[in-house]
């Protein structure tokens, strides 16, 4: 088994359990109490009801309780909606908080409003997603480029180092869809050339559209041997499609969830890249804290990722950071 290990890990803490059509909610930090004058923090993710963004949600609670903030967290409902993403950011600046954590779908169309918060002088921690800017003072995300090309390794090792495979992409927008992507690509390109990587389809991270997505690919390559869903809805997505059509491939994930971990379980997938969600929300909260008391950060925070397989997953250090 080989097992890479990047940043440091946070310890999982308990996921929130209610999810919202409309994702919003607020968390008081010093325990269940009221924050009086605490400084406020808000976080405006790419999506709320993934259980990926509940995890992310947990761990800014947690630092908002930790380190003594208030800090809020919304999302909209799928990873799509940039337009209404937008207008979340726009709505949380209108509240003047003393910082901002933002996870960007469009790392370009939120440009315009993170200058507005850089002339008022609130400082945007990027998480997750970077933004094509200078203007947010650290980024905590895992190298996904990384972490795809970890991916492509496993993928090769597992197919023969030969054959056709494709992947289902969430976006080719954002900054996570961009680097696992070319993360996957380059990889087979440069170290696999056995390997041809026949299609790239891009499913908006919904399970249902990656679904269809998979099996059109599977009804086109009758020889392909594996694929890589770059997110929770494209790893199910993949894994329902290949099941629908009766096909046997080698399925790579991306995250984890309950669906994820099962189909690894049960061998129908064969691994997936696990990030740090837990982690990622916390070192956000913690580095908007450092950014209001005029500390130095690094440009990026790198939070971490981890290979697991049927072989790993119960490993306590691999349990930490995965969700249901």
């Amino acid at each position: 088994m080989r097992l890479r290990r990047f940043g440091t890990l946070i310890t999982a803490v308990a996921l929130a359990t209610a999810l919202s059509a409309c994702g919003s909610s607020s968390s008081n930090g010093g325990g269940g109490g009221s924050t009086g004058g605490a400084p406020s923090i808000a976080i405006v993710s790419k999506g709320f009801q993934h259980q990926f963004w509940q995890a992310v949600k947990s761990g800014a609670e947690q630092a908002g309780r930790d380190l003594k903030v208030k800090v809020t967290f919304e999302g909209p409902e799928t990873e799509a909606m940039v337009d209404k993403q937008i207008d979340m950011l726009s709505a949380a600046l209108a509240k003047n908080p003393k910082a901002i954590g933002f996870a960007a779908l469009d790392s370009k169309a939120a440009i315009p409003l993170l200058k507005k918060a850089q002339a008022a002088k609130i400082p945007v921690v990027a998480f997750d997603s970077g933004v094509d800017s200078d203007i947010p003072v650290t980024t905590a995300t895992t190298d996904n480029k990384a972490a795809a090309a970890l991916a492509a390794d496993k993928m090769a090792e597992l197919i023969g180092k030969a054959g056709e495979v494709a992947v289902v992409v969430h976006d080719q927008t954002s900054r996570t869809g961009i680097d696992r992507r070319d993360g996957f690509l380059d990889r087979m390109k440069s170290t696999y050339p056995k390997i041809k990587v026949v299609s790239v389809q891009y499913g908006g991270g919904d399970h249902l559209k990656s679904t269809e997505i998979t099996k059109s690919i599977l009804q086109a390559y009758p020889k392909l041997k594996g694929m890589f869903g770059a997110n929770e809805g494209s790893a199910i997505g993949v894994v329902n499609g290949a099941r629908e059509m009766k096909r046997k491939i080698v399925i790579i994930g991306y995250d984890s969830g309950k669906q994820q971990k099962d189909a690894i379980r049960s061998g129908v997938m064969a691994g997936a890249i696990t990030q740090n969600p837990v982690g990622i929300g916390y070192k956000t909260v913690e580095a908007a804290v450092k950014a209001l008391k005029g500390e130095q950060l690094p440009k990026v925070i790198d939070t971490g990722f981890y290979w697991y397989d049927k072989s790993n997953i119960g490993d306590p250090k691999i349990a930490a950071v995965l969700y249901d």
